[in-house]
């Protein structure tokens, strides 16, 4: 796909993408599906161990850095181990589904190997490192009919879908701007050079931690958590934070690909994202729901938190990362891990009124003994069972990620860039380059 088109890429996709992998088996309700786990430190820790809480059965770990991944491999001591994910996707043939917890530039890499040999797949956020990527594996996804789910674990959650169901059911009226903020970067940002060379951990391979990204020295200041704040491995606070925070309005709104985006910010470099950043995506309507500004605001400006201009929220609700919504007949602010969210500038009985008239349409996992994390692994591995349908399925989670990641445009080029989402192409040729990437010999989708 090296020399073809964004625009052909699209028109061909039926075709790149006809193939259907099924899954290597059915399930009974007692059976146990085989999971493998790529990056098994850090958040990966959790999610193979959600996955084992959920009913799975833990049969290989890989990850480039034993140290890292030491608690899991002490934790199922059974797994086979593997440095290398395309060797263990060859090699074990009881592989059912995988997880992926990597870092970003990883991601896609990883995901359209395992789905290619008839894996089902979650991956944590965001989803990949590139919006061609993310188009990539929305495609496979819905030729392939596996079942897959990304790590936005809050998507899960009693406030986030409890919360959809009373936007759609108009506690606020018709929004027409959300305000979504993070606390991130919490990692180095706004970096004009390289850092000198450091001793490689002994059990660290930085060749597979790599993969697909451009060959450089090992040092400290990439890992094991500082990565973030590279292009060339991370994206940036957006990408860390903007598929746990936007999520909610994202979804409840029906919003998909933005018609503009733009950015402000300071900091950002060829190499480094920005140390702080404020973007405004812009929608256009949905059928009978009016067009959307949603405003993103990260890091510290002028020694100051950056956060949404007074009369939006009180200040003291303007705390860590949290969302307004703002519609005609009131605005809610809104955590994603609580359902005590505050609705301003509406009649306290009318609000009562729709709360108790509005029923529960999504699907819900029953979460009385379990984290949300946990609860978007059994929704997955149900899924693959064929007990209903993860709610943060590619197709979502896909055209969400391309959303997010439009922002990184913005505030590279340092231009407003008009978005043809179906196509994939920007107003602004400079933009094109950042779509994608280049990899790597031997690790390209």
């Amino acid at each position: 796909m090296k020399n073809i088109s964004r625009r052909k890429f699209i028109a061909a996709a039926s075709t790149v993408f006809s193939f259907q992998y099924l899954p290597s088996r059915v399930w009974g309700a007692n059976d146990r599906i085989n999971v493998a786990g790529i990056g098994v430190g850090g958040k990966g820790i959790g999610d193979v161990g959600s996955s084992a809480e959920s009913g799975a059965n833990i049969v290989a770990l890989c990850d480039v850095d034993l140290s890292r991944g030491a608690k899991s491999i002490t934790n199922f001591p059974k797994a086979k181990l593997y440095s290398d994910f395309r060797i263990m996707l060859e090699k074990q043939k009881d592989i059912d589904a995988v997880t992926i917890s990597a870092p970003d530039h990883i991601h896609a890499v990883a995901a359209k190997a395992a789905m290619d040999i008839g894996k089902h797949i979650y991956c944590q956020k965001p989803l990949t490192h590139s919006i061609y990527e993310a188009r990539v594996l929305t495609k496979a996804a819905s030729e392939s009919k596996l079942v897959t789910q990304m790590g936005n674990q809050a998507h899960a959650g009693e406030p986030i879908r409890r919360a959809v169901e009373l936007v759609r059911a108009g506690i606020i009226g018709n929004v027409t701007d959300v305000h979504v903020w993070t606390n991130r970067p919490i990692w180095p940002q706004g970096m004009n050079s390289r850092p000198g060379k450091d001793k490689v951990p002994a059990d660290l391979d930085w060749d597979l931690w790599l993969g697909p990204a451009p060959k450089t020295t090992y040092s400290s200041k990439y890992v094991p958590f500082k990565w973030r704040g590279w292009w060339d491995y991370g994206t940036g606070a957006l990408g860390d934070m903007a598929c746990h925070i936007m999520d909610m309005p994202y979804w409840a709104l029906k919003l998909k690909y933005p018609l503009s985006v733009e950015a402000e910010q300071g900091g950002n470099t060829k190499l480094a994202g920005p140390n702080w950043s404020r973007i405004t995506y812009r929608y256009p309507a949905r059928g009978a729901m009016p067009p959307v500004t949603m405003t993103w605001y990260d890091g510290r400006k002028e020694g100051q938190k950056n956060l949404p201009p007074p009369g939006i929220a009180e200040e003291q609700e303007l705390r860590g990362y949290e969302s307004v919504l703002v519609g005609d007949k009131g605005s809610m602010i809104f955590s994603r891990v609580s359902t005590k969210w505050k609705i301003v500038g509406r009649d306290a009985d009318e609000v009562k009124q729709i709360e108790e008239s509005t029923p529960r349409s999504i699907p819900r996992v029953e979460q009385e003994t379990i984290s949300v994390q946990t609860a978007n692994h059994v929704e997955w591995l149900n899924g693959i069972k064929g007990e209903g349908s993860p709610q943060s399925h590619f197709g979502h989670a896909g055209p969400f990620t391309e959303t997010v990641l439009l922002g990184n445009l913005a505030i590279r080029t340092g231009k407003k860039i008009d978005w043809d989402g179906e196509g994939m192409e920007p107003n602004v040729k400079e933009a094109k380059k950042y779509i994608n990437r280049k990899y790597r010999k031997g690790w390209a989708l």
